[in-house]
């Protein structure tokens, strides 16, 4: 009895083990290709064990509501973000991993403020020199 219980539960971790790796893969994300998104949160949930944020963006392909995942809580705590930083109707500028596939979406890995503050890693281009001078 005790055998087929440690067996059991020995599957049982492995069964669960798999979809939590799969949770935690950033596989789908293109780390090498980084993009800047301009939009409107609608909503962000800075929480662990992912940022999770909503943004209305526009572009070539009209406007639509576009949700984003992005580092931990104590990851973008460490870089400079603050409670309050972000809210509901604020206009930012993300830099993402965005999705291999090309659907919508992305990781977040940096944000700018509409009063240029930054945290995470500094949007690119042209957005992440203006900060600098911003300072």
């Amino acid at each position: 009895m005790k055998k087929l219980f440690a067996a059991l539960s020995c599957l049982a971790l492995v069964a669960l083990a798999a979809p939590v790796g799969a949770h935690h893969s950033a596989a789908q994300f293109n780390f090498r290709g980084p993009a800047t998104i301009k939009g409107t949160v609608k909503s962000i949930r800075p929480a662990n064990p992912h940022l999770r944020l909503v943004l209305i963006v526009t572009d070539d392909k009209g406007t639509r509501d576009i949700e984003y995942e992005g580092h931990s809580l104590n990851n973008f705590y460490r870089s400079g973000w603050r409670p309050d930083m972000v809210k509901a109707g604020d206009r930012i500028e993300i830099m993402i991993a965005p999705r291999k596939d090309g659907a919508d979406g992305g990781y977040v890995t940096g944000v700018r403020t509409a009063d240029g503050r930054v945290f995470g890693a500094p949007p690119t281009g042209g957005a992440q020199a203006e900060a600098e001078r911003s300072r």
